[in-house]
C-alpha cells in the first residue's frame, strides 16, 4: 500500500512561461521551489503525482547530524535552522520538533566508530554525546535491556513525512510560485545548447532553468538528454504500528529503528533493502560494486518491481507521446513481506510494549544513491539544467538545506555552504577513480 500522504489542491493551469521550473515534488524539489518562490522568483514546481508520494513520504522522518558524511555534515545543521524557520512559519502540523535520537548498541566497535565521530564532530560545534552503559540502560527503559553504551544527539530530531512535503508545497503557492500536480515532465526544449524550455504532457513551459529533482527517475530522465548520471536504487520496506506508552520519538539500534509518527510508530531495519535487477542497474553494476559490497549483508537480490516500475529504464521515449512517468506516476513497489514480518518480530523482542501493539500499514519505496551515498547537485553540461538527485536515503533530513543551497545556485548567489563537492561533475568517467578513493 501507499505511504499515508496529506493531499492538498493545487491549481490546474500551465504557466507559459517562468524564471526557474523545477521538476519534482519530492523534499528536495519542495524546497527549492519553495525558496526561490519567497525570494519573488517566478517558480512552477511540476509533478506527476502527488507531491511527496514517493521516498519523502516513506522514509524515517529523521532531521539528523549524527553520524553524516563529513561532506554533508554542514549541510545537516544548516537543515535543521531551517526545518526550525519553517516550522514557525507553517506550523506545528509539519511535525517537526527537535526530539533527539537515542542510538544504543551492545557492540565494542560500533560504539568506538560513534565515539570517533562524536571527536569529529566536536571540530564542527555539533553536539553530540557518547553514553556509558549505565546511562544508556537509563535512556533505554522501554527495551528491558542493559546495554555496553550509545549516542544521544539532542538538537537532532524528526519531522512527519506524511505532511511535510504537502505542506511546503502549499506554502509556495502562498508566496506567488505554482504548483502542478499529476503533470509529467518529458523533457526539455534547447536552443543554442541552452535550456529554453519544459515539456510537460500538458504543454511548453518557457524557461531559461530547469532543475530535475526526480528523486529515483533522475538518471534516466538525465539519458535523454546525453547526460550520464551513475544512479542506482534499493527498495527499503518499513511499517507502522499503533501507539505504545513510553518509547522514545526516535531509537536506533542494530536490530532495528523507530519513530514516533501521526499517533504511531514506524519501523525498520537500518540499511536492509532489496536489490531489483533492471537495464540501469546493469549499466552502472561496476560503478556500484564498492557500494554493494560494502552492504552485503544488508542487502538481497529482489525481482521484477524494479522493471515494471519503470524508473531505471534504458529506453528512448519521444516529447510528443506517452512516458514511463505517466504510465506510473507514483512508484509504490511492493514491501518485502519477510522483512516485514522480520522487523515487526524484531521490534516486539526488543521493546515488550510492542506486543500489544497492531501493524496499520506496510509499504516499500526506492532509495536513489550515487555510487559514494552523496548527492549529486549542480549545473549539468547543458546550460540551464541543474541537477539535484542521488540523496542516497539522505534527503529528507537535508531537503530544506539543499532546497536553500539550489535556490542560491540558480538565482547566481554565493550558497551558504560549499557546493563544491557535490557537483555531478565529479562522476565523469574520466574522474571516477579518484571519487572511490575519497
Amino acid at each position: 500500500m501507499r505511504a499515508p500522504l496529506l493531499t492538498i489542491e493545487t491549481a490546474d493551469d500551465t504557466p507559459p512561461e517562468a524564471d526557474v521550473v523545477v521538476i519534482g515534488a519530492g523534499i528536495v524539489g519542495t524546497c527549492t521551489a519553495y525558496y526561490l518562490a519567497r525570494r519573488g522568483v517566478k517558480v512552477v514546481l511540476v509533478e506527476k503525482g502527488r507531491p511527496g508520494a514517493e521516498q519523502s513520504s516513506r522514509n524515517w522522518g529523521w532531521c539528523r547530524q549524527q553520524n553524516r558524511d563529513a561532506r554533508e555534515l554542514p549541510m545537516a545543521t544548516r537543515s535543521l535552522a531551517l526545518w526550525d524557520a519553517m516550522a514557525e512559519e507553517i506550523g506545528p502540523e509539519l511535525g517537526f520538533r527537535r526530539s533527539g535520537l537515542l542510538y544504543l548498541s551492545n557492540n565494542e566497535a560500533e560504539l568506538e566508530g560513534w565515539a570517533r565521530w562524536r571527536d569529529f564532530a566536536r571540530t564542527q560545534n555539533v553536539e553530540t554525546h557518547m553514553l556509558t552503559a549505565e546511562q544508556a540502560t537509563g535512556r533505554a527503559k522501554a527495551t528491558g535491556k542493559r546495554w555496553k553504551g550509545g549516542v544521544f544527539s539532542p538538537t537532532d530530531g524528526i519531522a512527519d513525512p506524511s505532511r511535510a512535503v504537502p505542506l511546503i508545497a502549499r506554502a509556495i503557492e502562498t508566496h506567488g510560485g505554482r504548483v502542478l500536480q499529476n503533470c509529467a515532465v518529458r523533457g526539455l526544449e534547447l536552443a543554442g545548447g541552452k535550456v529554453c524550455g519544459v515539456v510537460t504532457e500538458r504543454g511548453t513551459i518557457r524557461t531559461p532553468t530547469a532543475i530535475m529533482a526526480g528523486g529515483a527517475w533522475a538518471s534516466s530522465f538525465c539519458r535523454q538528454l546525453g547526460i550520464r548520471f551513475p544512479q542506482a536504487s534499493v527498495r527499503a520496506s518499513i511499517l507502522s504500528v499503533s501507539h505504545a506508552e513510553g518509547l522514545p520519538d526516535a531509537l536506533h539500534t542494530a536490530q532495528v529503528s523507530l519513530t514516533a509518527r501521526h499517533g504511531g510508530h514506524t519501523l525498520a531495519i537500518s540499511g536492509k533493502a532489496r536489490v531489483d535487477p533492471t537495464g540501469q542497474m546493469l549499466r552502472f553494476g561496476s560503478t556500484f560494486i564498492p557500494m554493494f559490497l560494502k552492504r552485503h549483508r544488508s542487502l538481497a537480490v529482489g525481482g521484477l518491481e524494479g522493471i515494471r516500475s519503470g524508473h531505471e529504464t534504458l529506453s528512448r521515449w519521444s516529447l510528443d507521446r506517452e512516458t514511463p512517468m505517466e504510465r506510473m506516476r507514483i512508484l509504490d513497489p511492493k514491501p518485502d513481506q519477510s522483512q516485514i514480518n522480520e522487523t515487526l518480530k524484531r521490534a516486539r523482542d526488543l521493546i515488550p510494549a510492542l506486543q500489544a501493539s497492531q501493524v496499520t500499514a506496510a509499504w516499500a519505496g526506492y532509495i536513489d544513491s550515487t555510487p559514494d551515498g552523496v548527492p549529486a547537485i549542480g549545473e549539468t553540461d547543458i546550460p540551464g539544467f541543474v541537477l539535484a538527485a542521488g540523496f542516497s536515503g539522505h534527503g529528507f533530513g537535508i531537503g530544506t538545506g539543499a532546497g536553500e543551497m539550489i535556490a542560491d545556485l540558480v538565482m547566481g548567489k554565493i550558497p551558504a555552504l560549499d557546493a563544491s563537492s557535490y557537483h555531478p561533475s565529479r562522476f565523469h568517467e574520466s574522474s571516477w577513480g579518484k571519487v572511490a578513493d575519497f
